[in-house]
């Protein structure tokens, strides 16, 4: 090997597409070679494009899983009675019979109009009920530490852990020495109740997340603690009271349990309990059973499907503080 003039500088040792590296003096340089390991479910990869079917599948599957009783549901409230319960039973309707939904609002069996007004005007109150008992407390747990405060928590869980079915016979009893058995209140009473634990956890969770020092801001600005809590922080939680909001008012909606021993008036009585009026000993309506709960589940439907995001967003969210 011939030397190199003097002034010449050194060839370099570096691989193309590497960077040279720093080495003490003394030292011979060490030339690395970065590499990235691409996963074959990168963008773009074999992998991934092989995946692609077998998801749209497994949706498919879920979706036929769950879509299908709903639309066996939805055919049926098409149907007479006498095909109903054809043998072997026929998929789609030999002749369709829309006025279903019309002749089972005027029905003898029970007052249809009256109990879709019931069922909405209790689970309404009692979600509204729950949200103004349980957001302040909520609250009020998330940024002070008082006696007792793990106590008053623990005793919140355990109501979840009990339900109007359990204690049907003792609330009626109660509720006919207050005078108020058979009428909306006792069953707004119980719904809120039995829902306002559920309520408390989740948007206690969502205020604790919050950080103090917002909440001190406001109130070296002038904003007491009503202002506070309404004006600066129920913007930072709104997912997670949408969250308790809809939870809260699908089992009011759909509680029956309570219903059917406290409302004891036809027209006082919710969707679900006058459903079971179709269903007779000797005769059953059918045609009318799969009506009504068209109707009951659509309103829930439809409320799902506006604030979907939202929802989505409240059960993940709260979890990270």
């Amino acid at each position: 090997m011939s030397a190199l003039p003097a002034g010449t500088p050194a060839p370099s040792t570096t691989a193309p597409g590497t960077s040279p590296t720093t080495a003490p003096s003394g030292t011979v340089p060490r030339v690395t070679t970065r590499t990235r390991r691409r996963s074959r479910y990168d963008d773009g990869g074999p992998g991934a494009r092989a995946s692609i079917p077998l998801r749209v599948v497994a949706g498919v599957v879920v979706a036929l899983l769950f879509l299908v009783p709903y639309l066996v549901m939805l055919v049926g409230s098409f149907k007479s009675r006498p095909e109903i319960l054809r043998v072997p039973p026929t998929y789609l309707p030999e002749e369709w019979h829309p006025e279903n939904f019309v002749t089972m609002w005027s029905t003898p069996e029970t007052p249809l109009p009256m109990n879709l007004t019931s069922t909405v005007v209790i689970a309404v109150c009692a979600t509204l009920l729950t949200l103004l008992v349980a957001m302040p407390a909520a609250y009020y747990t998330a940024r002070f530490r008082f006696p007792g405060r793990l106590t008053f928590m623990f005793l919140v869980l355990i109501t979840q852990m009990l339900q109007p079915a359990v204690l049907v016979a003792g609330l009626f009893r109660q509720f006919l020495d207050w005078g108020i058995q058979d009428t909306w209140l006792a069953m707004i009473l119980i719904n809120a109740a039995f829902n306002m634990s559920f309520g408390t956890w989740i948007m206690h969770s969502f205020f604790a997340s919050v950080p103090k020092e917002v909440d001190e801001a406001a109130q070296l600005d002038g904003a007491g603690r009503l202002a506070v809590l309404f004006r600066i922080n129920l913007p930072l939680v709104w997912p997670g009271i949408v969250t308790a909001v809809i939870f809260t008012f699908v089992a009011a909606w759909n509680e029956f349990a309570a219903s059917l021993v406290i409302l004891t008036s036809a027209e006082l009585q919710p969707l679900s309990v006058a459903l079971t009026k179709f269903v007779g000993q000797y005769d059953s309506a059918w045609q009318y059973v799969f009506g009504v709960s068209i109707v009951a589940i659509l309103p829930v439907v439809i409320l799902f499907a506006f604030i979907e995001k939202r929802l989505v967003a409240g059960l993940t969210a709260g979890s990270i503080k």
